[in-house]
C-alpha cells in the first residue's frame, strides 16, 4: 500500500460541510503517516477526470469527502479497480456510508477509522449496481420518489430539504400510479400498476429512508421493492414507515430479489444514489465485489 492517498472533495456538500470537513480529515490522515493529495474539480466531469487520473497514477486509496453524490462520482473512478474507496460522509443523505457502517458527519472520526483500516488492511469487497456504464452503491429509484426529485431539482426555492418537502406535496396533489413492466432475471414480464419501484443494492436512500430494508451489499442480489397502486391516503400512511423499513409489511408492498432487473414506465426517470440517470426503460445489474471499500 503506497503512503500517498487522495482526498476527493466536494466543497459544496452539505452546504459547505465538504470543504470544512476536508481539513480535519487531511490532518488525521497526515498524522497517521500518509501523504495526502487533494482533488477538487471545477465541475463533475472535471472532478471525475481528476479522480480517474489519481487512480491510474496508483494512489493508495481514494477518499471521498462529501455526500452520496460525491460517493457516486467516486464509484465511477474506482469500480472494477484495485484502488480502495474510503468515505468521509458529510453530505445530506450519506446512505452509502450508513450501509457500510461508517461514521456520518464526523470527519475526524471517519479519517481516523480509514487510516487505521488501511494500516490493518481492513478492506472488503462489496457489490455495486450498474446501469449501462454508470455504477451505483445504494438504490435505483423510480416512480413517485423520482418524480419528487425531478420537481425538486427544477425548483429554485426554498433551499435544502424543504425544497423536496414542497415537491413531495405538489406530487401528491397530482399523484397517479404508473404502468410498469418489470422483468426479474430471465423471468416473465410483470405488468403492474405501481406507485414506485426501488432497486436496492443497499437498504436506504434520501437520508435514512429504508426503502429496501433487507438489501445486503455482499449477497450478489438486489432487493426490489414494489409499492403497488395505492391512493393518496394510503401513501401518506405508508410512506412514513419507510424510515423504519416496516412499510414492506403492508399488503400493497412486495419485495423481490434478483441479480438483473429491467424496469419500464412512461414518463418516469431513474435516479441512483440520488443522481439522475435517464428516463426509463433501464436495466440494472448487480455486480458482485465490484468495489473495494475501507471500513470497520
Amino acid at each position: 500500500m503506497t503512503c500517498e492517498i487522495t482526498l476527493f472533495v466536494n466543497p459544496a456538500a452539505g452546504r459547505g460541510r465538504g470543504a470544512r470537513a476536508a481539513l480535519p480529515a487531511a490532518s488525521a490522515l497526515r498524522a497517521a503517516g500518509y501523504r495526502v493529495r487533494t482533488v477538487v474539480g471545477e465541475d463533475a466531469a472535471d472532478a471525475l477526470a481528476r479522480a480517474r487520473a489519481a487512480v491510474a497514477d496508483g494512489t493508495g486509496a481514494l477518499i471521498a469527502v462529501g455526500g452520496d453524490g460525491l460517493a457516486h462520482l467516486a464509484l465511477q473512478a474506482v469500480a472494477g479497480t484495485d484502488t480502495p474507496l474510503g468515505l468521509v460522509a458529510v453530505g445530506t443523505g450519506n446512505d452509502f456510508a450508513r450501509a457500510l457502517g461508517l461514521p456520518v458527519r464526523d470527519p475526524a472520526a471517519a479519517a481516523h477509522l480509514i487510516a487505521d483500516a488501511l494500516k490493518a488492511s481492513r478492506i472488503r469487497e462489496v457489490d455495486l449496481g450498474r446501469v449501462g456504464e454508470r455504477w451505483f452503491g445504494t438504490v435505483l429509484a423510480s416512480g413517485f420518489d423520482s418524480r419528487v426529485n425531478d420537481r425538486g431539482n427544477r425548483m429554485r426555492w426554498p433551499a435544502g430539504r424543504a425544497r423536496y418537502d414542497l415537491a413531495m406535496l405538489a406530487e401528491l396533489a397530482a399523484f397517479r400510479p404508473f404502468a410498469y413492466r418489470i422483468t426479474l432475471d430471465d423471468g416473465a414480464v410483470r405488468e403492474v400498476e405501481a406507485t414506485l419501484v426501488a432497486v436496492g443494492n443497499g437498504p436506504s436512500y434520501g437520508g435514512g429512508m429504508r426503502i429496501c430494508p433487507g438489501a445486503d451489499l455482499a449477497d450478489g442480489l438486489f432487493d426490489v421493492t414494489v409499492v403497488g397502486d395505492c391512493g393518496r391516503g394510503t401513501l401518506l400512511r405508508v410512506f412514513p414507515q419507510v424510515y423504519r423499513g416496516t412499510h414492506v409489511d403492508h399488503p400493497r408492498v412486495t419485495v423481490h430479489r434478483a441479480a438483473r432487473v429491467e424496469i419500464a414506465a412512461a414518463g418516469v426517470s431513474g435516479y441512483a444514489d440520488g443522481e439522475r440517470l435517464a428516463a426509463l426503460p433501464l436495466t440494472a445489474r448487480c455486480v458482485p465485489g465490484a468495489v473495494r471499500v475501507v471500513g470497520p
